[in-house]
Order: structure tokens, then C-alpha cells, then sequence
């Protein structure tokens, strides 16, 4: 616990991110997101909120949002509920399969049709809640995951902008991103949880079961935590030594929320 702790606390000194700042924490009720709300507790972030998607996906999601109400009224942290059943009149489970009936999303993996639309809630719902940042649970696991799958699919340009902090990205409707633990293993995390009976659901998603992501995981869990911080440190070094310039951010023509292009990848799916 010292050692998270500790470089949790370096993580945010590093960031320059004040106790005062409102931080909206994306609770899933898994290990990582319930570890990083309950250490920027812990450090004594004031403004501190819980914001949690529930996906109508049958029991587990049922155990998922008990978990994080539990965990809220432990640490005593004021939480927002999205419920996509009532918000968008489906489950995920069903949305995501009627996306992927279509011409957009054909060929598109259970996770990247959830992902673009947990992104896009979670930017729009904090924005209304005036936060100042959005924490996620990404570990050093994930995000060593991140930079490879983006260099094996050809396109390593898409983790410039990746980091503690969102980079170079200037929009007034997009909420940056923080991640306190960036370069926590995700094996101290779990021990943590596990030892700190932290109210976790440690079972995966049931429809994340061909993601491309899962077969990177599969191949650093046989590298040592060593060698996935130096993809971490070494990426950072290039990054250090890139000039990188502002992420050219517009206004999705139908939803009106931050986009690279005309249209938000949300929008295009869904329209």
C-alpha cells in the first residue's frame, strides 16, 4: 500500500494538479477505477466525485453498481448514476449489437462500439457536472498495452496525445483526462484490493471476449512488470524528444461534443 501510495502521490505532484481541483472518477466497480478513487481520497483531494455507467448488463452490472455505491458510501463520495437503459432506451448489450448490424459498424469489436460510447457519455456527463478532470483506473499494464497495440495496428501517432494528463487537446468541451495510476502495476493493484477487501467485482466484462487488446494482454503477462514500465519510460522519452503540436478539436455537426472530424465517432456509429 506504502509503495502505490507513494507513486500515486509523485503521479499527481507530476500532473501539478491541486487538492481543489473537481475531479470526476470513472468508477466501473473493478479493481483499478476503486483503487484510484479510493487513493485520491486518501490523499485528501476535496472536490472529489464518483460517476458510474451502468450498462443494463443483467447481474453483473447489477454487482458492478453495488460495489460502487458501496465503495461511495464508505469513502463518503457524492456519485452520479448514468443509467443507459433509461438515458439511451437499451442496454449496452443491445445497442452495441445494432451497431454492429449496420454498414458503420461492421467488423467493430464488442469493446471499440462500448468504448466510443462510454467515452462519449463520460466527456458530455462530467461536462455538465462542471468537473475539471476525469480520473480513470488505466494502470501501467494498460497502458503498456495501449502503446502496442497502436504500434501493431500501424497507426503509434494515436498514443502522442496519452500520458498522466491529456495532451495537446484544447477544446472547451473536452474534460481532460488524468490517470493516478500510470505506472502502477496492475498486479499491486489487485493485491491491494484483494487485501484491503476493497468492494471490487474482479470478473471481466462478459461481452469483452474479442478484443483485440485481450491477445496483447495475454503476451505481456509473460514479460516481467520491469520490461512494461520501460514501454512506458521509453515511449515518454520519444515523446520528450517529438514536437508535438495541438490535436485539432471541432464540434460534431449532430451532437455538438468535441471530434476530430466533422462527425464524432459516437455519431457515426449511431446515425
Amino acid at each position: 500500500m506504502d509503495r502505490i501510495e507513494t507513486q500515486i502521490r509523485a503521479t499527481m505532484k507530476k500532473a501539478r494538479i491541486g487538492k481543489n481541483k473537481k475531479i470526476v472518477v470513472a468508477l466501473s466497480g473493478g479493481k483499478d477505477s476503486t483503487a484510484t478513487a479510493h487513493f485520491l481520497n486518501k490523499l485528501g483531494y476535496k472536490n472529489l466525485w464518483g460517476f458510474h455507467i451502468d450498462l443494463g448488463l443483467g447481474t453483473y452490472s447489477a454487482r458492478c453498481l453495488d460495489a460502487v455505491k458501496k465503495l461511495c458510501v464508505e469513502s463518503d463520495l457524492k456519485l452520479k448514476i448514468y443509467d443507459v437503459k433509461k438515458e439511451m432506451g437499451s442496454s449496452m448489450c443491445y445497442i452495441r449489437s445494432a451497431v454492429q448490424s449496420r454498414k458503420a459498424g461492421a467488423g467493430l469489436k464488442n469493446c471499440a462500439v462500448c468504448g466510443v460510447l462510454k467515452k462519449w457519455i463520460m466527456n458530455r456527463e462530467a461536462r455538465k457536472m462542471r468537473a475539471d478532470f476525469i480520473a480513470t483506473g488505466h494502470n501501467a499494464d494498460d497502458e503498456a498495452q495501449t502503446v502496442l497495440l497502436n504500434i501493431f495496428k500501424g497507426s503509434p501517432e494515436l498514443s502522442f496525445n496519452s500520458g498522466i494528463v491529456s495532451k495537446n487537446v484544447f477544446s472547451k468541451k473536452f474534460v481532460p483526462r488524468i490517470k493516478p495510476l500510470f505506472y502502477v502495476a496492475e498486479n499491486d493493484v489487485r493485491e491491494f484490493a484483494k487485501k484491503q477487501k476493497l468492494p471490487v467485482v474482479f470478473e471481466k466484462c462478459p461481452c469483452g471476449i474479442d478484443s483485440y487488446r485481450i491477445s496483447i494482454r495475454k503476451f505481456l503477462n509473460t514479460v516481467p512488470e520491469k520490461s512494461k514500465l520501460n514501454i512506458l519510460k521509453n515511449f515518454e522519452k520519444i515523446l520528450d524528444k517529438k514536437k508535438t503540436t495541438a490535436s485539432r478539436i471541432n464540434t460534431c455537426e449532430i451532437c455538438g461534443e468535441p471530434s476530430r472530424g466533422k462527425v464524432c465517432k459516437r455519431c457515426g456509429l449511431m446515425n
